[in-house]
């Protein structure tokens, strides 16, 4: 399960300025104007040539789904990419992220402390250098892994450690999350 690379590209899409193709047969040509080629479009979804000119030239309206899904996430990864591009060195630059997310907190602090984790429900703003590396960890092909590591270590440091102001030695993991959601 991705939930944060899921959660960036879901708040990605809260910038597009217009929506993605509906019908099966725009889908195909946006597809087909990205990739070039209708072997490669082939390719990208599993299916024939044959299949993706028949689509192309609204031949075949209603695709399986399992196919309709396939060409509605490649379409929405490819869609709008400066507007998703600009979003992004904003977020990186000057505004930010804000999280919002349940998930089990456990902890790693000085003795005769608590570090039993318990869920919790966080909403916290996240400075620039966060979205930066949470933007460049996604775009290098991170694994979810990594990037809840940054979340966790973001979260550590603006929300439990207060930028340093207090529980210095506090060390958080983000585990069990429940939901996870990113705006910028």
């Amino acid at each position: 399960m991705s939930d944060i690379s899921d959660s960036l590209t879901k708040a990605d899409e809260l910038h597009f300025t217009r929506p993605i193709p509906k019908s099966a047969g725009a889908q195909m040509r946006y597809l087909l104007k990205q990739l070039k080629s209708t072997k490669n479009v082939a390719a990208l979804l599993g299916i024939s040539q044959r299949t993706v000119e028949r689509y192309v030239k609204n031949e075949i309206k209603q695709p399986k789904a399992a196919l309709a899904a396939r060409m509605e996430t490649e379409v929405r990864r490819r869609w709008q990419p400066l507007v998703r591009k600009r979003a992004r060195e904003k977020a990186g630059r000057t505004t930010g992220l804000v999280i919002e997310t349940r998930a089990r907190f456990g902890f790693t602090a000085a003795p005769g402390t608590t570090d039993d984790g318990r869920m919790r429900r966080i909403t916290q703003h996240l400075p620039p250098e966060y979205a930066q590396r949470l933007f460049a960890a996604q775009d290098t092909g991170a694994t979810e892994a990594q990037l809840r590591h940054i979340t966790a270590e973001a979260l550590q440091e603006i929300y439990f450690k207060d930028n340093g102001a207090r529980a210095t030695s506090l060390l958080v993991e983000f585990t069990d999350i429940d939901y996870v959601d990113f705006a910028f």
